[in-house]
């Protein structure tokens, strides 16, 4: 049998290329906590993905559809966050960059003039200057070189430094996407909460001065029924205080709204102005008790942003431990330079004139001072670090929502019962308006069953708003909607300076 045995050159490039391979990166690996997902939540519905895809239409409000359109299209955290997003884009850039060679052209150009008497005039004179018979040196020596080349520089990536450099980076930036994503659930969970604030504050505020209208004609009757004699001084003082603490509820409503409008004309990107042009004065949201399905807990792993951004950045953090590691071992390098050098411009274009220098350098650390060592000691310990922070994600993330499912149930039936005390209510009105007008029931009977329906009117719009905040809980809870990705997005919104308003030539960007 022949065997044909490999060069030795040859064998020795396999051995390299080999093990350029190999990832000094530690293995995949997962906290405990994520390897031991349950198989459902608790409270969830067993059956059923979870849809994500723009949940706040089911609210069936057209006003608040506008709102969040708004929001998406001008708030300035999602601004923010989208510009993180193209650093951290541009950072992998960088990083990616140094897998490849880093060419660049140049020109140089140089002219010397010195005296023949100093230097290495003053050397060559005394060497050779007596053994030139015929030859006069001259005052002055000059030299001119002109010279057109190509340089490059390259470092051959055997152990993965800069390869697992570029991967942590690209993880990097896939994190900070997610982060733009988890900042884009909280603007919106934010407008949607401010929303029913102010739905719920302009609803008690019309009940508040409902009920002082319904109060300030009880006390008018309690007066007229103590001037009689009919009831007591301690009847009269009830329904006065009675009123006078729905009185001085009401300016507090009033500064809770203008406080609540005022931070959704922020989210919105403006003013007042903007929000009154898009705000109707009436808000009729309908919140809904059904129940979600929420999949299963292994889904919040990629449905959850801020889930899937602490596993990016385990990810990447394994990746630096093999970039730092392959600090330790030998790196190769070349270097070089090809052109046309010539000693005037116009030789510049003479083939013959070519000239290279080719550079190899082998190096390997012998004694840094334990700075390498400390370098993969501290990558480990921010691998520790994101673990945990990964494992503490995780388990949060499934108590958050298991929480929401519960409390969505629960506020599902305080509304119901509300619902069903307020039909009460009106049902007990109704019976008074009729008894008054037969003649059979005063007419204080009927005054104290409207401000009681308005009593439970108000503790019903505030169980309306408890439920529309559940409902949003949930939706947050399990990663809420990624319709939009950063890329489609556009930064904040720039106009030319006046100059009030500063230099008109102060530079706001530039270019390479």
């Amino acid at each position: 049998m022949n065997v044909q045995q490999t060069p030795a050159p040859l064998a020795a490039l396999s051995s390299l290329l080999l093990l350029a391979a190999c990832s000094l990166a530690p293995a995949p690996s997962v906290p405990e906590p994520v390897a031991e997902l349950p198989d459902s939540f608790e409270g969830g519905e067993e059956s059923g993905t979870y849809e994500a895809r723009e949940w706040w239409t089911t609210f069936q409000d057209p006003a608040l559809n506008t709102v969040i359109d708004s929001v998406l299209a001008a708030n300035f955290d999602l601004a923010e966050a989208v510009a993180r997003v193209q650093q951290a884009r541009a950072q992998a850039g960088i990083a990616r960059a140094s897998l490849l060679p880093a060419i660049q052209a140049s020109a140089n150009v140089s002219d010397t003039d010195n005296p023949s008497n100093a230097g290495f005039g003053q050397q060559f004179r005394e060497i050779a200057g007596d053994r030139l018979p015929g030859f006069e040196f001259p005052e002055r020596l000059g030299i001119e070189t002109w010279s057109l080349g190509v340089d490059f520089a390259y470092e051959l990536d055997f152990w993965g430094r800069a390869r697992n450099d570029s991967r942590a980076a690209g993880q990097e930036y896939l994190a900070s996407e997610s982060d733009y994503h988890a900042a884009r659930i909280g603007v919106l969970s934010e407008t949607i909460t401010t929303y029913f604030e102010i739905a719920d504050l302009r609803r008690r505020e019309a009940l508040a001065r409902a009920t002082i209208d319904v109060l300030l004609e009880r006390e008018q009757l309690a007066e007229t029924r103590y001037d009689r004699g009919l009831v007591t001084s301690f009847e009269l003082y009830q329904v006065r205080q009675e009123l006078r603490n729905t009185q001085a509820a009401l300016p507090q409503l009033e500064s809770q709204l203008v406080n609540a409008e005022g931070r959704l004309a922020v989210l919105v990107g403006g003013f007042r102005e903007k929000l009154d042009a898009i705000l109707p004065d009436s808000l009729a949201p309908l919140p809904s008790s059904d129940p979600v399905s929420a999949g299963v807990p292994a889904d919040l792993l990629v449905q959850r942003p801020d889930v899937r951004s602490a596993g990016l950045r385990l990810e990447a953090a394994r990746f630096t431990i093999g970039a730092r590691r392959a600090e330790m071992l030998p790196s190769l390098s070349f270097s070089g330079t090809i052109g046309v050098q010539s000693a005037d411009a116009d030789g510049l274009f003479n083939v013959d004139q070519w000239f290279r220098n080719l550079l190899g350098n082998l190096t390997a650390p012998i004694f840094q001072g334990g700075r390498i060592r400390s370098n993969i000691a501290v990558a480990h310990a921010r691998f520790g670090q994101a673990a945990a922070a990964y494992g503490r994600t995780v388990v949060t993330a499934v108590h958050e929502v298991e929480t929401a499912l519960a409390a969505l149930g629960n506020e599902g039936r305080r509304h119901d019962f509300l619902a069903s005390q307020r039909d009460e209510a009106r049902a007990s009105v109704e019976l008074q308006s009729r008894r008054y007008a037969a003649g059979v029931g005063g007419y204080v009977d009927y005054l104290d069953a409207v401000r009681a329906l308005l009593n439970v009117e108000s503790t019903l719009a505030g169980a309306r708003r408890d439920l529309a905040l559940a409902r949003l809980a949930v939706h947050r809870s399990l990663g809420g909607d990624w319709t939009v990705p950063p890329e489609e997005l556009e930064g904040p919104r720039m106009v030319p300076a006046t100059e009030s308003e500063g230099p008109a030539d102060t530079p706001t960007g530039g270019t390479e």
